[in-house]
């Protein structure tokens, strides 16, 4: 299992499948701080329909730019193994961030 390469989240019909996978977002430049380090992640989502969540996410927080990617080539095991791949994705950020991945401030309110 693998990322595709990133997106604009404009262009999610045209990437994004609608199966079963993992779902990043991020800024399109530049870095936000977190409590420990900085990154461009603001989004992780294990979605049943990957399109479907990524056209949510475009609805509600689009605009700005933002890229997308989600997961590909995935095996049965890997398929099976998703949740706890994207748990994992989200625990290794918040020890290596200090928090889990979240909006800009000026984006969330």
């Amino acid at each position: 299992m693998r990322f595709c390469p990133w997106y604009g989240l404009d262009e999610v019909d045209r990437h994004a499948p609608s199966t079963r996978g993992v779902l990043q977002v991020r800024v399109p430049t530049g870095l936000l701080a977190y409590p420990t380090g900085q990154s461009a992640m603001v989004h992780y989502e294990l979605a049943e329909d990957v399109r479907a969540a990524a056209s949510a996410f475009a609805a509600r927080f689009g605009g700005r730019g933002w890229l997308c990617r989600h997961t590909i080539e995935m095996t049965e095991a890997d398929e099976a193994g998703l949740a706890v791949f994207w748990e994992r994705l989200l625990r290794d950020f918040r020890v290596r961030f200090g928090s889990l991945p979240r909006l800009p401030e000026e984006v969330a309110a």
